[in-house]
Order: C-alpha cells, then sequence, then structure tokens
C-alpha cells in the first residue's frame, strides 16, 4: 500500500502565520507538523508517499523532507493549483497509485497509537472498499460526524449543527483503487470544491464502509488552540513517537 499525505489548504484559522508559510510547516513542539502524518504512515510499513501541496509551498517541503531517505522513505510530490478541495488533491494521486491501494492521511493529523494504524492498514491489504478511523469527541459539530450501526457506517454528515453522534471522521482514510473513479464522479460543493465527505459518503452507499474506533490521542492541528495542545501533548509524549532523522 501506498501513502499521501494532503497538505494543501490556505490555513485561513492560522493566520497571519499562513500568510508566509504553509500550515503543516508550523511547529508542534521540537517538530514541524508534517513529521507526525508522515511516521504514522511510515510506522504502518508504508514506504512510498506522496505530498501534494499548493505549488508556493512544495519547494519548502522539498528542502525540508527530500526524497525521504532520512526517514527510509521514497518521497515524491504533486502541486495542487488552486484551492478545488481535499478530493481533487486526493485525485493527483491517481498516477502515483498505479492501481494500489492507499492510505490518505490530512497533514494536520497527529494520531499517537501507531500500533492500531500499523494494525488496520494490515488488515485493509486483503479487503475491499475503504475504511475510516473515528474517534469520540466533545464537539462533533466541528467534523464530519458518522452514524454508525454494527453492519457498518449509516451516513457521515459534515458539521451538523445537531449531530447524531460524537464520532469525528478522522483524517486518515484507507481506499481501494477505485477511488479515483469515485473522485472523478463528484460534484463540486456549494463552495466551489471537491468534498471528503462526498467520496466517503459514496463508500458508505454502497455498502463498502468500515470503520474503527481510534484507541489513544488524535489531535486534528488545524486551530491556534489545537496546535498549542498539540505541541503540550507531544513534550509530555513525545517518547512514544520516535522520529529517527
Amino acid at each position: 500500500m501506498k501513502g499521501v499525505i494532503l497538505a494543501g489548504g490556505q490555513g485561513t484559522r492560522l493566520r497571519p502565520f499562513t500568510k508566509l508559510i504553509n500550515k503543516h510547516l508550523l511547529p508542534v513542539y521540537e517538530k514541524p507538523l508534517i513529521y507526525y502524518p508522515l511516521l504514522t504512515l511510515k510506522n504502518a510499513g508504508i514506504k512510498e508517499v506522496l505530498i501534494t501541496s499548493g505549488k508556493e509551498a512544495l519547494p519548502d517541503f522539498k528542502r525540508l523532507l527530500g526524497k525521504g531517505e532520512e526517514f527510509g522513505l521514497k518521497i515524491s510530490y504533486a502541486a495542487q493549483n488552486g484551492a478545488k478541495g481535499i478530493a481533487h488533491a486526493l485525485g493527483l494521486a491517481e498516477k502515483f497509485a498505479h492501481g494500489s491501494k492507499i492510505a490518505v492521511i490530512l497533514g494536520d493529523n497527529i494520531f499517537m497509537n501507531h500500533n492500531q494504524i500499523k494494525q488496520g492498514v494490515e488488515n485493509f491489504e486483503k479487503e475491499n472498499g475503504a475504511k475510516f478511523f473515528l474517534k469520540s469527541v466533545p464537539d462533533p459539530e466541528r467534523f464530519g460526524v458518522a452514524h454508525v450501526a454494527k453492519s457498518g457506517i449509516l451516513s457521515i454528515i459534515e458539521k451538523p449543527k445537531k449531530p447524531k453522534t460524537n464520532l469525528a471522521v478522522t483524517g486518515l482514510y484507507l481506499y481501494d483503487p477505485d477511488v479515483f473513479d469515485v473522485v472523478k464522479k463528484i460534484k463540486p460543493s456549494a463552495r466551489g470544491e471537491l468534498e471528503i465527505t462526498d467520496v466517503n459518503n459514496h463508500y458508505v452507499k454502497a455498502g463498502l464502509a468500515k470503520f474503527e474506533i481510534v484507541n489513544g490521542d488524535w489531535i486534528d492541528a488545524g486551530t491556534f488552540d489545537s496546535l498549542l495542545q498539540a505541541s503540550l501533548l507531544m513534550m509530555n509524549k513525545n517518547k512514544e513517537i520516535p522520529i529517527e532523522v
């Protein structure tokens, strides 16, 4: 399985800093934010990673990460022109995937339980469809929220005013190779972007969406509060995620 890190976006919630630098290059304790999803994929056994971002930011990622030798990875890059949505950025990985299954992670997501992720990735090698990692949160209205039953996911609603559950869909998705055909079929949302929730709901409606509940800490570090929370967490638990560089 190959890995894709989606590291684009405008980072409007982290301005004025993101007027100067891509948010995924901001510090979380003593390391850049992008290191954490990168090492989540590495610790899951993935060796080849594609990073997608805006063309202005890609040179910075290349200077920081190079071709991945320091991490024991093979890293390549793809430029997204304009704010066209997470699903559009995912679509840029079709040539890179070359018919393989992919693990897709948002560049601002930090997972602490790498053993669970590794097991989930290994299990998905034998499965089809998609798998999503859900996390119980106190503020589900900020996220895509999954309504689940024993049989699987019943629906995913983006930022609902009255969530049916407190299960947020984290920014880690496992897909079979058909995902690129799905991306080509969805339509832009009201804000003119291709939404990852529409891609995920395609699998839900087809009965092909599996899920796991994340154990351990998870942070979507896209705001000042969550970025600070992530830094404090990593200051206290840094030894749990070894990063050998």
